[in-house]
């Protein structure tokens, strides 16, 4: 528990000596790399200190934080939600300060939406930031295809980065409108987005119209029962990159599910798409430490051969 005073401490230094911080992991337990403290993270999306809890904590475990806590905090100046992934439909509850009309994470000068203590998601994954950092640095001037784009947070980047288009694939179109309402809140130019509600592996035909693409990345849930399962549907969509795109193109596999390793996306993509090169493996970010490499989000580089 230490670890975590240590964190919050930094934390509570930090909103004393600035005004905008950008959102970050306070604290990473999931990755088991600290003893007894696995079942749960913290994160800051300025205001909100979120505290997600992924199974039960032991007897005045929450209690001794909530003290701890108080002690750093100004309750005036931030909010204080704990999320309990354990219990069904992953309820949040306040524990001090009011959550904003409108909530948002911080990157730089760009904003996403979110939508705390409504979902157990967030609407903005921090451990993809390796993967942004990444976009931004070869999405100028591309026409890049978002699959399975939820809040279209790299479309947002790519956008900003100056790619030349950018269309965003997803079969939830509540998750497309707030990609909408992350582009507007960033003011940028809407003829460089569009945005497809459709099951991505029945709709090839009208994915493939709006290309060819330079740049694709593929970033679909692990398992959506009825929708995408990651072991036997990611193939289906690895094949199809030929006929997305251009020879040279480059390709952005993202992959977080824990039991599939960086093999599992290899193997992939050498049975459906042999003329794909693996270039590189990005980097997880540091604040997310991991026992195990193989456990954390994968996110691969590849690039078509002409």
């Amino acid at each position: 528990m230490n670890i975590i005073f240590e964190r919050l401490k930094l934390l509570s230094e930090k909103i004393r000596t600035q005004e905008i911080i950008d959102s970050y992991r306070v604290f990473h337990g999931r990755g088991q790399t600290f003893p007894g403290l696995g079942f749960v993270t913290i994160d800051f999306f300025q205001p909100v200190i979120l505290v997600t809890l992924f199974v039960e904590p032991p007897q005045q475990w929450l209690d001794d934080l909530l003290i701890e806590a108080r002690a750093l905090f100004d309750e005036s100046r931030t909010v204080f939600i704990v999320q309990r992934r354990y219990l069904a439909s992953a309820p949040s509850e306040i524990y001090w300060g009011v959550l904003p009309d409108q909530c948002v994470a911080r990157r730089g000068n760009l904003q996403f939406s979110l939508h705390l203590a409504q979902q157990q998601n967030s609407g903005f994954f921090l451990d993809m930031e390796p993967g942004r950092a990444w976009l931004e640095q070869h999405a100028q001037g591309k026409r890049i295809l978002n699959l399975f784009a939820y809040s279209c947070a790299f479309s947002v980047v790519a956008v900003a980065a100056n790619a030349e288009l950018v269309v965003n694939v997803d079969m939830s179109s509540a998750a497309l409108n707030l990609g909408r309402s992350n582009h507007q809140r960033n003011g940028l130019d809407k003829t460089r987005s569009e945005f497809l509600a459709e099951n991505i592996l029945k709709s090839w035909g009208r994915i493939k119209k709006r290309g060819p693409y330079d740049l694709v990345i593929i970033d679909p849930p692990s398992y959506q029962k009825g929708s995408f399962i990651a072991e036997k549907d990611y193939a289906k969509v690895v094949r199809r990159l030929p006929e997305l795109m251009r020879g040279g193109g480059v390709v952005l596999a993202c992959l977080n599910a824990p039991e599939l390793g960086e093999s599992f996306l290899q193997q992939v993509f050498a049975e459906n798409c042999p003329n794909a090169e693996f270039v590189e493996r990005l980097q997880p970010h540091a604040d997310f430490p991991d026992v195990d490499p193989q456990q954390q989000l994968k996110l691969l580089v590849y690039q078509l051969v002409v």
